[in-house]
């Protein structure tokens, strides 16, 4: 069954300096904001289902299968609740979002997320699967440095995080953090001490929850520190965090020069011009800053980019079928996405600035319902095809509406799957648990990762 999910998501938003999904972690625009809940105890949670790890001491040797399920999926049409997700292919989903407030005693959640994550946990503890609540988010980091900013203020958020896990007897909790040291969305309160205070909060949020699974959602580079660079030396994160996940996607977008990979694999082989990140070079720079390999899980995405670009630019000279290699595309028409999309109405984000537009996300079911892909994965008739073997990026083109979609399919899939075996990774997570079509995709790095 094709299973659809709305993307209804805020327009361009810019390339900061530290990136990774701009689009994927937002909260759509439409739905709104509820009371939010307010957790200030500070006893440790008991789970009736799996145990949480005890973070590095003693890491675990299976690897993680893990998505992030969105709570605003449900209010589709029609919805994607986590009755439909594929339970047995993951032995961990993470619920998204909570997010930070003002008050460093709260952490919120809309009123439709808290009658629906009692739904998901008590879902996936009935499959043997981990239930995890990602705090943060791109719109939802606003108040984190804030939160660790102090002890008094870390021992609040210690407290507030564990009572919402207490509350929702959740196995575990993931803090995507966009970005310390940095604005963000473009208001987030920042210092230069954040990755400290992060540590700091971490290491006291450990010692009070030695049965939690403790992760967080990181970009292609280490944390910023004091002096405004990647931080050198990680590995006391490592000591607290069970493992990372590498959100590497969102590398290409509209926000790019040109047409590139959302989710490259490599780009060392690639033009220096090129090279704006990937999976490998995200995990070079992790492990040399001194977190380990087998605590770094690989984020994979189940969506694509769409871009205008025109038939004179799209192919490669002298070929009606082959694309040309990170064409131009016209930056002010921004083509709509897959059903789930939408032309937003113009408004304004949390912080002032103007939103509206489509966000041109394409599902890897997307591009089935849309004609760019058969339903067997294969490129139908018509469609225009390049598959980077540098980037293991696939790019499909329909020359009638002039849109082009750099996406990731079984065959990407699969080569990550082999990197997360070779370079001993801790394993994958996927964005987001309804991208995916009859698991195509989670079947393919799940058999190449060797599960």
């Amino acid at each position: 069954m094709l299973y659809q999910l709305p993307l209804s998501l805020l327009a361009f938003l810019p390339l900061l300096s530290v990136r990774a999904a701009p689009y994927c972690t937002l909260r759509p625009s439409s739905v709104s904001s509820s009371s939010p809940s307010t957790s200030t105890s500070g006893s440790s949670p008991t789970s009736s289902g799996p145990s949480g790890s005890s973070g590095s001491n003693s890491p675990s040797n299976d690897l993680v299968a893990m998505s992030w399920f969105t709570g605003w999926n449900a209010a589709s049409n029609p919805p994607f609740t986590p009755d439909n997700i594929t339970w047995s292919k993951y032995s961990t989903v993470a619920y998204a979002f909570a997010t930070t407030t003002p008050d460093v005693n709260t952490v919120a959640l809309e009123a439709s997320d808290e009658v629906l994550l009692p739904q998901f946990v008590d879902l996936a503890h009935q499959n043997n699967v981990k239930a995890v609540l990602t705090i943060g988010g791109w719109t939802g980091s606003q108040y984190f440095s804030t939160a660790v900013a102090t002890s008094e203020n870390r021992t609040a958020f210690v407290n507030a995080v564990l009572g919402l896990a207490s509350k929702y007897n959740l196995d575990g909790l993931d803090f995507d953090w966009e970005y310390p040291a940095q604005t963000g969305i473009g208001c987030n309160t920042n210092s230069p001490d954040d990755a400290a205070n992060f540590l700091s909060f971490l290491q006291a949020l450990r010692a009070a929850a030695s049965n939690l699974t403790l992760s967080a959602a990181v970009g292609d580079k280490p944390w910023t520190g004091s002096n405004g660079s990647p931080s050198t030396n990680v590995s006391a994160f490592a000591a607290s965090l069970d493992y990372i996940e590498v959100m590497n996607y969102d590398v290409w977008g509209s926000w790019s020069p040109t047409v590139g990979p959302n989710s490259p694999l490599n780009d060392t082989c690639a033009p220096s011009a090129d090279q704006q990140g990937s999976a490998v070079s995200a995990l070079a720079a992790w492990t040399a800053a001194g977190f380990p390999a087998n605590q770094i899980v690989l984020g994979v995405a189940g969506y694509g980019h769409s871009f205008d670009v025109p038939q004179a630019t799209a192919f490669a000279s002298g070929s009606t079928t082959e694309l040309a290699a990170y064409p131009s595309f016209e930056k002010s028409d921004q083509p709509l996405g897959d059903s789930w999309d939408s032309d937003a109405p113009a408004g304004v984000d949390q912080c002032g600035a103007a939103t509206g537009g489509p966000s041109g996300i394409f599902n890897y079911w997307g591009l089935i319902e849309e004609g760019f892909l058969m339903d067997n994965g294969t490129v139908a008739p018509g469609i225009g095809y390049r598959y980077d073997s540098c980037s293991q990026t696939p790019y499909v083109y329909k020359p009638s509406t002039q849109v082009m979609v750099s996406f990731d399919n079984t065959e990407s899939f699969a080569a990550k799957g082999s990197f997360i075996k070779s370079s001993g990774m801790r394993g994958f997570a996927m964005w987001d648990s309804g991208s995916d079509y009859e698991n195509m995709l989670i079947d393919s790095i799940r058999t190449a990762a060797g599960l």
